[in-house]
Order: C-alpha cells, then sequence, then structure tokens
C-alpha cells in the first residue's frame, strides 16, 4: 500500500453566539456522516492560507475576511494505515451566507452548532480533542501529535 501524506488547512469560524461551524463529511458516500471543521488537504503549489480561502468557500460558501491567527497544529502519524497527516487551525473572520457547494460532493451540511455539542459531534480525537481544548482556553499556536487516528499517543522513537 502507498504511503499517504498530506498537508490539510481548516477554519474555526464562530457566529455572533459563540457557535463554531461545522461541516458533514460523506467521504466514502454511504451516508456514514463526520463532521469536522470546514477545509481540506492543500493542493500541490498552492499554499495553506490559499487552501484555506478556496475549501471554506467551497465547503461553505463563506468569504473569508481575515485570518486572526493559528490556533493549532496537529500531526497525525498512523502506522497502521500507512499514513501521516499534518493539519493547521485558523481562526479566521468571514463574511456572506452558508451555501455549501462542495465540487467533491462530500459536503452534505454545514451549520452553526454550540460548543458543548462538539464531543458529540466529532468522534476522531486528533480532530476533537485539540478544538475542544481551543475553545476553551483561546490559546493560540498549540501543536498536538498522535500516534493514530484513535487517538493514541505519538511515541518517540
Amino acid at each position: 500500500m502507498a504511503r499517504r501524506e498530506f498537508v490539510v488547512a481548516a477554519a474555526i469560524l464562530l457566529d455572533r453566539m459563540g457557535r463554531v461551524l461545522l461541516v458533514g463529511n460523506d467521504w466514502q458516500g454511504f451516508g456514514n456522516v463526520r463532521y469536522t471543521l470546514p477545509g481540506g488537504v492543500v493542493e500541490r503549489g498552492e499554499s495553506t492560507l490559499h487552501a484555506l480561502v478556496r475549501e471554506v468557500k467551497e465547503e461553505t460558501g463563506l468569504k473569508i475576511t481575515s485570518i486572526t491567527h493559528l490556533a493549532y497544529a496537529v500531526h497525525v502519524e498512523d502506522v497502521k494505515r500507512n499514513d501521516r497527516a499534518v493539519s493547521f487551525a485558523f481562526l479566521a473572520e468571514y463574511d456572506g451566507l452558508l451555501n455549501p457547494r462542495d465540487p467533491d460532493g462530500f459536503i452534505v451540511e454545514a451549520r452553526f452548532v454550540p460548543v458543548n455539542e462538539i464531543a458529540e459531534l466529532i468522534p476522531i480525537p486528533p480532530i476533537r480533542e485539540p478544538l475542544i481544548a481551543y475553545l476553551k482556553e483561546r490559546e493560540p499556536g498549540k501543536f498536538y501529535a498522535y500516534g493514530g487516528w484513535d487517538g493514541r499517543e505519538m511515541k518517540d522513537i
């Protein structure tokens, strides 16, 4: 199996009530929707911030107007699945109305949810835990490392 390596840019977008925008992804097309922040893979030749703006527009219809700061970064090194993902989540400001038009057809929903519902909506620890910690502490620039998508700790080599 070929090794998969990818970089992801994601946006933390909050509404006036402090709710966070999540998108429902149906990656396999079987109705198994998983919620994440809006964002996606940085394409070859594209900067991380350009990918962020592009992905948010595609997945939500919203236009990023400014990027406040890097909220956190996550590294997942999953030996079992033979893949590596490095993702960056940015706190950003936006304009427009929700109108998802994902050209890949994976996004089936975009909605603002209360922070206390994130734990039940996002089952994947490397996606859920840093987001909850950031929204609770509001301390930017933290780094998280996982040894798998199931939340295993990264072991020192």
